[in-house]
């Protein structure tokens, strides 16, 4: 028995020793101690003694995926790093006065119609259809209007055909006249005769003039007629983008809702894409961080990972009583396809 005492004496660990890396586990002693009861305590000292127990297959390694682990000596803790990740720019957070919401708005649009009322004989365009000023986008029936033309081109003909007649007629009374006053001066003519001839040149005179206005009539009233054939051909009032179709062929086409509820009022939308601009509301108590040529930074609800560079148009000088909010106007700096009417839009106010 004292053998063992002694045995088991030296196989005491004290706490204050720092344990080697490579050292035995407390349980690995007790179970080697309980092994040496049974008759196997010398082979098992001698294995202590020569620290031959593997006990890294207890425990296996574990791997850190992106971090850094660091082992103190002192306190035999694994301290693991935080993986690196990028950091917000503080910059760009600092540069910002002012966050709003609006949208994209185009200050040239327009829904074309036509002046008169009309059946639609032909329409030329499409959604999405890109047309220039002046293209003829649709045309009504136009018969009626081509045969009050055609009259007032023939009353115009008309009218010069008369005058032609009264200057023929004109310069034969003028050549009676002559003969006539050549006549009084040797006596072989009454005076009366040369009075009577005096009054058929001045009436023609005056038949001439009428005859030229009415010519001056006639070539107005054409001019006219001509207009109102013109305003059964609809074109586009400038440069853009059809963005909607409202009419089809054979449907009537009117100003306004002169042609009744079954009517149809226009014949497309045109959109300008080159006056696009962004339109926000900013809460009074804020309107003050706004400036006129301010630099924004504006970003597409369709396209959040895209900055768009933007400045301060102008701050419309009237305030939303119910919502509390002034309108600013925003110009967009680059043009770009994606931008479309009507989008949605964060804007950020940057420092001067």
């Amino acid at each position: 028995m004292s053998d063992k005492s002694e045995l088991l004496n030296q196989l005491k660990i004290e706490r204050e020793e720092e344990t080697p890396s490579g050292g035995v586990s407390i349980v690995t002693v007790i179970i080697v101690a309980l092994l040496s009861l049974g008759g196997g305590g010398l082979g098992a000292y001698a294995l202590l003694g020569n620290q031959t127990i593997n006990t890294e297959a207890a425990a296996p390694p574990q791997t850190l995926l992106h971090t850094e682990a660091q082992t103190t000596e002192d306190s035999g803790k694994i301290t693991e790093a935080a993986p690196n990740k990028p950091a917000p720019s503080v910059t760009a957070r600092n540069n910002k006065v002012l966050d709003a919401a609006g949208y994209i708005t185009a200050r040239r649009i327009a829904t074309v119609s036509a002046q008169t009322l009309g059946l639609i004989t032909e329409v030329y365009v499409e959604e999405g259809m890109m047309v220039e000023k002046g293209q003829v986008l649709a045309e009504l029936d136009s018969a009626i209007p081509q045969a009050n033309l055609r009259f007032a081109q023939a009353q115009v003909r008309a009218s010069e055909t008369r005058v032609a007649s009264i200057r023929a007629n004109l310069e034969e009374a003028k050549r009676v006249l002559a003969r006539r006053e050549d006549l009084v001066k040797n006596e072989f003519s009454s005076v009366a005769q040369v009075t009577s001839a005096q009054a058929s040149v001045a009436s023609l005179e005056a038949n001439l003039a009428t005859a030229i206005a009415d010519i001056e009539v006639s070539r107005v009233e054409a001019q006219r007629q001509q207009e109102l054939l013109d305003d059964h051909t609809i074109r586009a009032p400038f440069a853009g983008v059809v963005t909607v179709k409202n009419a089809q062929t054979g449907e009537i086409v009117a100003p306004s809702s002169a042609g009744g509820g079954f009517t149809r009022t226009g014949i497309c939308t045109i959109v300008d894409m080159a006056s696009l601009e962004i339109e926000v509301d900013v809460q009074e108590s804020f309107i003050g961080r706004v400036k006129p040529n301010q630099r924004v930074e504006a970003k597409l609800d369709a396209y959040p990972d895209w900055t768009i560079p933007a400045s301060v148009i102008a701050i419309i000088p009237t305030a939303d009583r119910a919502k509390a909010t002034v309108r600013v106007r925003i110009r967009l700096e680059s043009s770009d396809p994606r931008i479309l009417p009507d989008m949605g839009v964060k804007v950020a106010f940057l420092k001067a």
